[in-house]
């Protein structure tokens, strides 16, 4: 079996402990279980397998991205496997433990400096163009997740096997955006099997642009960047939920109080 086999078809579970008394019922996905401990390893292995069928990719390219440390981790895990050179722009904003994953699976780190470790809007951009500035280096292959419609594609299977696992008795997804990439191909998979099945999206309440505030710095990693994602599409969510640093931390789970039979929530799995 090779390493890359082992992305997908992960568990879902019900949760029974953590919820309040008379919730809905709650089913998260154990993403965890993917090589990297991440969800974006789905994503990784689409743009990176897509980029190959097409020919933007080729052997002995180099692959450059910007991350805040699942994406690189998930990519330079795929690089690896599939023996590219991959350069990360990341930020001491992110967790030194995410930046010593993404080194240990090989990538290259270019650090960009945060304003007090937090996650900004000027810090995404920067990290961008930093990003953008490397990837006209010869033989380099820039992922742009921020842009690149491939990684939609790449959470299809996530949507496909939530519906499988629950036989079809799921109401509602709920989901943080970073990207939006994840929430955008797992709910319209979901749709795909002719169930209107609802979407909540939850964001940084200090940063709740999605819902029409303003940005501003907060501490929840790889969600909230600032500024709306070229990738998230407002005609499939329901609600936006804005969810605190503090309370994430916690792990409170406010959305979980609505009154529908099921509601699966794939757990972010970015620490």
């Amino acid at each position: 079996m090779h390493i890359l086999d082992a992305i997908g078809n992960t568990s879902l579970v019900e949760l029974r402990r953590v919820v309040p008394a008379g919730c809905a019922r709650i089913l998260a996905k154990l993403e965890w279980e993917n090589p990297t401990g991440s969800m974006k390893d789905r994503m990784a292995l689409g743009v990176i397998a897509r980029a190959e069928e097409d020919g933007r990719l080729k052997a002995g390219d180099t692959v450059v991205e910007y991350t805040g440390g699942s994406t690189g981790a998930s990519l330079a895990l795929v690089c690896a496997a599939r023996g590219y050179r991959i350069r990360i722009v990341t930020s001491d904003a992110f967790s030194r433990e995410k930046r010593d994953q993404m080194a240990a699976l090989g990538a290259d780190l270019v650090l960009v400096p945060s304003e007090g470790g937090k996650t900004t809007k000027k810090l995404i951009l920067d990290m961008i163009e930093k990003a953008r500035e490397l990837s006209r280096e010869p033989r380099t292959f820039w992922t742009d997740q921020l842009n690149n419609a491939d990684t939609i594609a790449g959470y299809h299977a996530l949507g496909d096997e939530i519906w499988r696992q629950t036989g079809g008795a799921v109401d509602a997804f709920v989901h943080s955006v970073g990207t939006a990439a994840s929430s955008r191909g797992t709910v319209t998979a979901l749709r795909r099997h002719g169930k209107d099945v609802k979407f909540y999206a939850v964001e940084p309440a200090e940063s709740p642009v999605l819902g029409g505030g303003q940005a501003g710095p907060h501490k929840i990693e790889g969600v909230g960047i600032g500024y709306t994602p070229p990738l998230w599409e407002p005609g499939l969510v329901d609600e936006i939920v804005p969810v605190a640093t503090a309370e994430a931390t916690m792990g409170r789970m406010r959305i979980c109080c609505r009154t529908h039979p099921t509601i699966s929530g794939v757990l972010w799995t970015a620490r």
